[in-house]
């Protein structure tokens, strides 16, 4: 058998079902091989960086390895940015690249250059097999590391020659491996004498609890504890319902607000996350003073990565938070119990006023010309089935998704990390491979919808049933928020203008790109025509944009 045999094989052991790329002269073997594996989809996509994110998503919404196949050193250069994103987002991924024949390696044949070194920064792992020999167990491994806590992209070179060399040795399976236990009954334990000492507990959930399937026995443990609940900055799934009580906000960029919004609590519970992500530096540490710090993680490197723990615990996340609930039911006492069910009742006050005060704020918002994205996201939320899943890179428009679409489990959501941005639009095309059965919405601004506008070209290619809500706000601005907050921290004039951060002279046609693309496309800048809109794109046959004119920042 030839190499390329061996590594399609090594595809089907591990339960590929689909390849995400954007084909070049190097890929001619996979490319051919193709033909003979028909029950492997390939996803053709016009740039390298939207198959690279598609499979991202798309592998956080399967819950399977996701394969990306890229072509040679511009290839791989182009996806370099959404391979970051993987690797933050933490999705289990296989990265490939074409390369040229080794007989040439030293004839800097056209196209070459270092892949293993170019995909290294970005990947747990990076890799050429040097011999045909080498395919099936070097797979293996990439296959194996790509589902290591926590997971992400590995990247893979195949060289013409190798991939067309005569083997042997066959593909090889990873196997059922059993990586993540639950902790010992001592560890559980102390977790559960911390918990119960604390006066005003809080809990802040990151996205492995969503991947994890942990997202029921963190809300048991939030109800049980009576327990504020936090998200990350940037997070990529729904750990906790949005209408949940006891979900209070997310944190924060910057330690000062991270440690503002902690502030009060006396036990603070970081569960399944890199806590945390900065983007302005302050002096002071993220977790007040006295506060009783704990970590549950899937894997070690995490745990005190970035400061100091009472508590630091490596377990499987659903069955250490199912464990510590159980370990609580059996353990708290009357007066634990009383004070819970208190701090509950006053979460959901809480809670109430807040959507009070949000529901007020659109109404002040409601008549706006143009309309706010508030008004905008309130008429496209309701306008949405019940079984839709969000894909979201609305940005500064995060609030205004929180407050008007109800997102109560995992799989009703997913987004990008890392802060690049174009995650969206591509993302949403895995989405829909994963989720074929449910209405895909893809929100996105118009900046972020510019890097990777050639996704509109895939979805209609394969027709795939998208909704692509543009945000046109006709400028980026999330930059200028944060030139805002630059001249605030560093003494700079705050009255100068925003230099570089208005897409206009000329305004974007999002409508006429789409229809370009073979994709249905309606502008709507009236706040009355939006709900009706949404609905009649949701009924049409095939991929759909919607160009919504918003209001910018004033």
């Amino acid at each position: 058998m030839r190499g390329r045999q061996v590594f399609m094989d090594s595809l089907v052991a591990h339960g590929v079902d689909c390849i995400f790329g954007n084909p070049g002269t190097t890929e001619s073997p996979l490319l051919d091989s193709l033909i003979d594996y028909p029950q492997i989809a390939y996803y053709v996509a016009l740039h390298e960086g939207v198959a690279v994110c598609a499979a991202s998503f798309y592998a956080k919404a399967s819950k399977r390895t996701a394969v990306a196949n890229l072509h040679v050193a511009p290839g791989l250069g182009n996806a370099i940015g959404m391979m970051y994103g993987a690797l933050k987002v933490s999705s289990p991924l296989i990265v490939t690249a074409g390369q040229q024949d080794t007989r040439m390696r030293l004839r800097n044949p056209l196209l070459s250059h270092d892949l293993v070194a170019m995909a290294a920064p970005v990947t747990k792992w990076s890799a050429e097999p040097q011999s045909a020999d080498e395919m099936a167990p070097l797979m293996r491994r990439a296959f194996k590391i790509a589902n290591e806590p926590p997971a992400g992209p590995v990247f893979v070179a195949l060289p013409i020659d190798v991939m067309e060399q005569e083997t042997e040795i066959p593909a090889q399976s990873s196997g059922d491996l059993h990586q993540r236990s639950a902790p010992a009954a001592v560890v559980i334990e102390k977790l559960v004498e911390l918990i119960l000492s604390s006066k005003a507990p809080a809990i802040v959930t990151g996205d492995d609890v969503a991947t994890s399937g942990a997202h029921r026995a963190l809300t048991d443990l939030a109800e049980q504890t009576g327990a504020s609940v936090y998200l990350e900055g940037l997070r990529s799934q729904i750990s906790i319902a949005n209408s949940h009580p006891n979900l209070r906000s997310w944190v924060g960029f910057e330690a000062g607000t991270i440690r503002g919004v902690l502030a009060g609590h006396d036990l603070v519970m970081l569960i399944g996350g890199p806590f945390f992500e900065e983007v302005w530096f302050d002096a002071v540490g993220a977790i007040p003073e006295g506060a009783v710090t704990i970590q549950i993680e899937e894997s070690p490197g995490r745990l005190a990565y970035n400061f100091p723990l009472t508590l630091g615990v490596v377990g499987r996340l659903d069955e250490t938070l199912t464990g510590l609930n159980a370990a609580i039911r059996e353990t708290a006492n009357a007066d634990f119990r009383a004070a819970s069910k208190s701090r509950n009742q006053r979460l959901q006050e809480q809670r109430a006023a807040r959507r009070q005060a949000l529901d007020a704020r659109l109404q002040a918002l409601w008549d706006t010309t143009p309309m706010s994205p508030a008004r905008a996201m309130h008429e496209i939320g309701s306008a949405l089935p019940e079984n839709a899943v969000v894909v979201d890179e609305s940005v500064t428009a995060l609030l205004d998704v929180a407050q008007s679409f109800e997102l109560e489990r995992p799989g009703d959501y997913y987004a990008g990390r890392g802060g690049g941005i174009g995650q969206g639009v591509a993302g949403a095309l895995g989405v829909k491979v994963a989720h074929p059965d449910r209405p895909v919405v893809a929100l996105s601004g118009d900046g972020s919808a510019m890097y990777s506008i050639q996704a509109l070209w895939t979805a209609a290619h394969h027709d795939l049933e998208i909704l692509f809500v543009i945000i046109s706000n006709r400028e980026y601005r999330v930059l200028k928020h944060n030139l805002d907050t630059y001249r605030l921290r560093f003494g700079a004039q705050s009255n100068r203008p925003y230099p570089h951060m208005d897409l206009t002279n000329p305004v974007l046609g999002f409508a006429e790109m789409a229809r370009g693309m073979g994709v249905q496309a309606k502008q709507v800048s009236e706040p009355e025509e939006l709900r009706q809109a949404v609905r009649d794109a949701l009924a049409a046959q095939g991929p759909y944009l919607l160009d919504v004119v918003v209001s910018g920042k004033s």
